[in-house]
């Protein structure tokens, strides 16, 4: 996936099987793991909801998976991911692709690593074993693992 994995999401960044009451919360959870990895600041957070409010569930882009995102800005201290797996699955407005049960969040810090980032983890993903495997691993070092293979 990406050269340095462990780098961009560090254990501090993941919650695992955590619950959400709607979308808004599951975004909230993907920004509370970039900001504990130092990623981020709160603010960022904040542009990741705005953003979908703005421009709809484009985030979700694939059965299950939310790439919550926003543009580099002054709240991206570096670049960095976020893991959320949500105990039960949240509705995001995505006829095709809802309910999420996992979200990703992303905080590129500028416009070259944002899009390095989100292109290395949507090419990790398109493979349906390797996200089933996801789904099931049980720890922040199991999922960098199926992400390196």
């Amino acid at each position: 996936m990406v050269a340095d994995i462990d780098g961009f999401l560090p254990d501090s960044a993941f919650l695992l099987d955590v619950p959400a009451t709607d979308w808004k919360d599951a975004i909230r959870l993907a920004g509370k793991g970039l900001v504990a990895a130092g990623f981020t600041t709160d603010a960022y957070t904040d542009q990741m909801i705005e953003t979908v409010e703005k421009m709809g569930p484009y985030i979700v882009i694939a059965p299950g998976l939310a790439l919550a995102h926003s543009r580099p800005s002054e709240a991206v201290l570096k670049t960095g991911l976020s893991w959320v797996r949500l105990s039960t699955p949240v509705k995001f407005g995505n006829k095709a692709n809802d309910p999420v049960s996992l979200v990703i969040g992303l905080a590129g810090h500028d416009e070259n690593e944002h899009i390095t980032v989100m292109s290395a983890i949507a090419s990790a993903l398109i493979n349906p074993k390797k996200t089933a495997a996801l789904a099931k691993a049980p720890t922040p070092e199991a999922i960098r693992d199926i992400l390196h293979q």
